[in-house]
């Protein structure tokens, strides 16, 4: 495991340290990159994703984020000048509503399936949504055990606002099983909902 630390770094020295520890490796290595601010975290991520890196990432604590990229070997990277860029924050006014733990009406493993593939293409966006909301059924995917609790902690680390229903997670006996993001109420649901330019449902 090599360990970059780009905490307290501006944009793009977090990209351009990790950049160079993934061109110096002389075969398979997992690197983690602790930088401070969502911004980074998405830099990081686009420039590890796009040099082959399989990229996760999550927020530990307050202005405190964690990229942990899997890398088959050293990086190669075409444009230097296009990977160090700086990228806007890419979220956009847009929110996802989950009410179910699978996508789709007929088999419900299928179902399953689909709704985790659904989470992680969400997690390849361009424009990332500002809110995800989880309820009822949905709520299951934001606690321990859930297939898609990766992707939804690499989404969150990236500034998407991770909210699950709080009757629907006392309702199902799962509150203390919350593992990514934090308890909503269904004023804040509806807020939300009111307020979106777009709402996506699967």
């Amino acid at each position: 495991m090599i360990t970059v630390n780009a905490m307290g770094d501006s944009c793009p020295i977090p990209v351009i340290k990790t950049k160079k520890a993934m061109q110096a490796l002389t075969g398979p290595e997992t690197i983690e990159v602790l930088v401070d601010n969502e911004i980074a975290v998405q830099n990081v991520t686009k420039m590890a994703s796009s040099s082959g890196g399989k990229v996760t990432s999550e927020k530990l604590g307050e202005k405190e984020y964690k990229v942990t990229i899997a890398m088959g070997g050293a990086a190669v990277t075409a444009d230097d000048a296009e990977e160090t860029a700086c990228i806007p924050d890419a979220r956009d006014n847009m929110v996802v509503v989950v009410s179910s733990d699978r996508m789709g009406s007929g088999n419900d493993e299928l179902g399953k399936v689909l709704i985790k593939g659904f989470i992680y293409a969400v997690t390849q966006l361009d424009k990332l949504p500002k809110t995800m909301l989880f309820y009822n059924g949905g709520a299951t995917l934001t606690c321990e055990v859930s297939d898609s609790l990766e992707d939804l902690k690499s989404l969150e680390a990236q500034g998407v606002n991770i909210m699950t229903c709080g009757t629907c997670l006392d309702y199902y006996g799962i509150k203390e099983k919350l593992a990514v993001g934090s308890v909503t109420n269904m004023y804040v649901i509806a807020e939300t909902m009111a307020g979106a330019d777009k709402i996506i449902r699967p």
